[in-house]
């Protein structure tokens, strides 16, 4: 049990799912009671995303199996603790199970199309572990959209379908607030994997992969990534001016300073000294860090708001 666990990312699953969950009981319930799902039906939708993350991770290990022995030998799972007839089975059956969940919850909402969300997300993952990773930012891009489509998702099943002309404002405004949050979580997911390939360049190289470390060098590479790690900072100093400073929201504001702009500050200290895969390592498992901060900073905005109009 303890090799699926590891096999499937188990904390990236929880983090997933956590994040899902913080969306909708800190931020949308305290703003709406309107919402197209049931408590039971949104543990369902979690359910299927993180059925899929899952099989996303056990096709990638299926495909990078000559790259992980150079990179991380010693978790390498397929063709040693697990065969790859038992990790394209666990595949099958985890696609399955998505998409079949999605395919319910299309129809508990009345969209039918919608299925065709999770068909994408399973394809997309598919194609990545098999191609787009091959390709220049494209793969990065790709994994980055991927985090920002799970918060997304949790909008079009919740939000879209309880709409109608009496909440039609307010609907509006949670989605757009949860537009501005998945676009944060692309820049760090897309940071997050530059960093990675910084990390992992030795086992790309072998593979014949077109990362920024390999066609810059991992000095030039790194420079580049640094500078594209400023961008969150400003964004993040400029929106917490905007709309939690301005409007008193001081807790919330003191929280994304310190959680958020002062760990990815450090980041980029780190970063700009990094060398090898120590570094590049940690500064990676820093960036989980804020990510899982991010999360809690939704649920703190939510509280800031709340307490200002009990």
């Amino acid at each position: 049990m303890k090799n699926y666990l590891s096999f499937v990312r188990f904390p990236n699953l929880v983090l997933l799912a956590l994040m899902q969950v913080v969306l909708r009981y800190g931020f949308l319930k305290l703003n709406t009671l309107f919402l197209a799902l049931s408590d039971v039906q949104f543990g369902l939708l979690v359910l299927s995303t993180v059925l899929l993350a899952a099989a996303g991770y056990v096709i990638n290990d299926i495909f990078d199996q000559e790259a992980d022995a150079i990179n991380r030998p010693e978790k390498q799972l397929v063709g040693h603790q697990i065969s790859e007839s038992q990790a394209y089975n666990l595949y099958v059956v985890l696609n399955c199970l998505g998409v079949g969940i999605g395919f319910y919850l299309s129809r508990v909402i009345e969209r039918p199309g919608f299925v065709a969300l999770f068909i994408l997300v399973a394809a997309l993952l598919y194609f990545y572990a098999t191609t787009l990773k091959q390709i220049l930012l494209l793969g990065n891009l790709v994994v980055a959209g991927l985090l920002s489509f799970s918060i997304l998702i949790v909008g079009f099943f919740d939000i879209y379908p309880a709409t109608y002309d009496g909440n039609q404002q307010l609907m509006s405004n949670l989605f757009s607030i949860l537009v501005d949050y998945s676009i944060f979580a692309f820049i760090l997911g897309l940071y997050r994997e530059l960093v990675k390939d910084l990390e992992d360049v030795e086992g790309d190289i072998q593979q014949g992969k077109q990362t920024l470390p390999r066609l810059l060098g991992v000095p030039n590479a790194t420079k580049l990534i640094f500078v594209l790690g400023l961008i969150p900072q400003v964004l993040l100093v400029y929106y917490i001016n905007k709309y939690f400073i301005a409007f008193d929201l001081y807790p919330a504001a003191l929280f994304g300073l310190f959680a958020l702009v002062g760990p990815l500050l450090y980041i980029s200290i780190k970063l700009f000294s990094a060398q090898s895969k120590t570094d590049f390592t940690h500064i990676s498992n820093c960036l989980k860090w804020v990510i899982l901060a991010g999360i809690g900073f939704v649920a703190v905005v939510s509280l800031n708001i709340y307490s200002l109009h009990a």
